[in-house]
C-alpha cells in the first residue's frame, strides 16, 4: 500500500500558498515535508490502522492538548510515543480547513524550534 499521493498534493498546495520553502522526501514508505531542514509534517502508512495518516511535528506543549482529540494518535513506532509528534486520522484532515489547521500547527512549531 502506497501513501496517499492526493494528500501529498494537498499538503504541497498549502505550503506553497503560505510561501513556505520546503522539500519533500520519501522515507520509510511514506512522505516527509522538510521546512528549514527540519521534519515538519508528512504522510505515514499505518498497517494497524489501515490507511494513510497525517504526521505533524507540533511540539510537546501542543501535543498535550491535541492528543486528547479522538482524531489524534500518538506517533509510536517502537512502543514508546515520540514526544511532540502526532498522527491524525483521515477524518481529521478530510476538509481543507482541517488539513490547513494541522499544517499551520506544524509550521508554528517549526518556526520556534532550534
Amino acid at each position: 500500500m502506497a501513501y496517499d499521493e492526493h494528500l501529498g498534493d494537498r499538503i504541497r498546495q498549502i505550503l506553497q500558498s503560505k510561501q513556505v520553502q520546503f522539500y519533500d522526501k520519501k522515507m520509510m514508505g511514506g512522505l516527509i515535508f522538510m521546512v528549514n531542514e527540519k521534519m515538519c509534517c508528512g504522510i505515514h502508512i499505518d498497517k494497524k490502522y489501515g490507511d494513510s495518516l497525517l504526521m505533524a511535528k507540533i511540539g510537546t506543549e501542543s501535543y498535550e492538548t491535541e492528543i486528547k482529540k479522538d482524531i489524534c494518535l500518538p506517533m509510536d513506532f517502537t512502543g514508546r510515543p515520540m514526544k511532540g509528534y502526532i498522527f491524525i486520522i483521515p477524518k481529521g484532515f478530510d476538509m481543507d480547513i482541517d488539513l490547513e489547521y494541522w499544517i499551520e500547527k506544524a509550521l508554528d512549531f517549526n518556526r520556534s524550534a532550534e
